[in-house]
């Protein structure tokens, strides 16, 4: 775990970097700033509403409702549920994360939460509806039918592999930092 005073180490190294490469080529190095702040505005119009959405989530629908529609005990029905949940979301697979953690908050397993982040990164419906027209149906279809079981299989696997106490010790972690 990074301690405290070294926090924006990587910052400062990245910055550092940027001034040696302004010194070894001003251009490349306008073009590296450029597309820094390129992403930088992404970042910033898209984690708002994700938060806000994360917040309404978190106030709105109960840890019961969670766990009996996500939870260990929900089966088959968790699995779908955090396979729509991911394929529906619209935004980067850097906003996945904080959704996760608030439904690891409400209970949720992690193996649906990998489920999630799986399909969240690969299932999404604006993507397959761009590889649909652009890379046609064939494509597509071998694509899902090798990603989704590839998705069931990793979570199934990290589920075995995290002991509850260790499940729990996230838990708290995420609870401590909400």
């Amino acid at each position: 775990m990074m301690k405290k005073g070294n926090r924006y180490t990587i910052i400062y190294f990245s910055l550092l970097l940027l001034f040696a490469l302004a010194i070894y080529n001003i251009t490349f190095a306008k073009q590296a700033v450029s597309l820094s702040l390129n992403s930088f505005k992404q970042l910033v119009l898209v984690l708002p509403p994700i938060f806000i959405i994360l917040g309404l989530l978190d106030v709105w629908v109960p840890k019961e409702t969670m766990v009996k529609f996500m939870g260990k005990e929900a089966g088959l029905l968790g699995i779908a549920l955090a396979f729509f949940l991911g394929s529906a979301a619209a935004g980067p697979l850097y906003g996945a994360f904080p959704v996760a953690a608030v439904l690891i908050k409400k209970g949720v397993p992690f193996r649906n939460i990998a489920i999630f982040i799986g399909a969240w990164s690969t299932t999404k419906i604006p993507m397959l509806m761009f590889e649909f027209s652009a890379l046609g149906m064939t494509f597509t279809l071998t694509r899902l039918l090798v990603n989704i079981p590839v998705i069931l299989v990793i979570a199934f696997i990290l589920e075995k592999s995290i002991t509850p106490e260790e499940e729990k010790e996230i838990q708290l972690k995420i609870e401590n930092k909400a």
